[in-house]
């Protein structure tokens, strides 16, 4: 799959950082609007600060990316992130409850971990 895209890190809704699982939130550069993968979760890698990281990436509605760098616990923002989508996980969903959501969340990261 391999597709790479490249942003600064912004603020979220911190909705991830609530439920424990701290994510980056892309605003992906002008000349980078190409078309994104459709909306679900992702096993990549991240790249920030020279350093690359296993990621749980998200493609969200509305196209907002997202992505949970396993390993990581800095401060991010304002900073330029670059994401390799490496393969699909899995449908983009709500859930009913935060609870099924935090275990499906570690099920992923389980499995990006893996990769």
């Amino acid at each position: 799959m391999d597709i790479k895209i490249t942003g600064r890190v912004i603020h979220g809704d911190g909705y991830g950082k609530k439920l424990g699982f701290p994510t980056v939130n892309l605003e992906r550069r002008k000349e980078e609007k190409k078309e994104l993968p459709s909306e679900g979760v992702y096993v990549g890698e991240a790249t920030l600060n020279e350093k690359k990281y296993r990621a749980g990436i998200v493609i969200g509605p509305a196209k907002k990316v997202e992505a949970h760098l396993i390993g990581y616990n800095g401060d991010a923002y304002g900073k330029e992130v670059t994401l390799e989508i490496k393969k699909f996980l899995r449908e983009y969903k709500k859930f009913d409850t935060e609870k099924e959501l935090i275990i499906q969340i570690k099920e992923d990261i389980k499995q990006c971990s893996r990769a």
